[in-house]
């Protein structure tokens, strides 16, 4: 992956990724290697790394040094912009059939994102979608939730949360919709995504 002259491993981006959406957290390298499954070490040198191409901002505290995203450097919010807008690669294979019908709700919505235990495991037993629409856009939605439901392509129940974009700075101090924005996949509009995540950081 290269960024002008900046170049960016797998592993950076999955960390940046990670650290970007858990904007209430500040994370050590030693939380970040157990979170995602690295060797302590190497994340330390990862997230330092990542301080020098101005990603992260470190910020120590006694013998511990913490690494938070830079939500004020533009450049890297268009990053991350950029590495989002990719994320539909990530959506694990056995939901290929839901992307392929969320995609239905783009004209009507501001924001669509996939989270909860469908994103994780095979094993799942519903599908929770969060939606952001201004209230107007409500018949349309309702109507693709409807056809989605009829064309029984999509196995699994799904679960809808329905919001408008001011009830997200209302929920920015709730845990659950903490949980949900943090531990998400987009399938709809990463600029969004990521002035959402700025909004609720600040």
């Amino acid at each position: 992956m290269v960024v002008g002259n900046i170049q960016f491993t797998r592993i950076e981006i999955r960390i940046a990724k990670y650290v970007f959406k858990h904007y209430k957290d500040r994370y050590n390298a030693r939380l970040l290697a157990r979170m995602l499954g690295i060797n302590h070490a190497h994340a330390n040198k990862l997230c330092n790394m990542l301080v020098s191409k101005r990603l992260f901002i470190k910020e120590e505290v006694g013998n511990s040094d913490y690494f938070s995203f830079d939500y004020g450097n533009e450049m890297a919010l268009k990053f991350m912009q950029y590495m989002l807008s990719l994320e539909e690669k990530d959506f694990p294979k056995w939901l290929a059939i839901l992307l392929y019908n969320l995609k239905k709700f783009e004209p009507y919505i501001d924001l669509g994102i996939v989270f909860g235990s469908s994103i994780k495991r095979e094993d799942y037993r519903d599908i929770d979608v969060l939606l952001v629409y201004n209230k107007e856009k409500s018949k349309d939605v309702s109507r693709v939730k409807e056809e989605i439901r009829k064309s029984q392509q999509v196995e699994k129940p799904i679960r809808y949360v329905d919001i408008t974009p001011k009830d997200i700075i209302k929920n920015k101090e709730d845990k659950v919709f903490y949980s949900i924005i943090s531990d998400s996949l987009v399938f709809h509009n990463p600029e969004k995504y990521v002035e959402v995540i700025k909004k609720c950081h600040g």
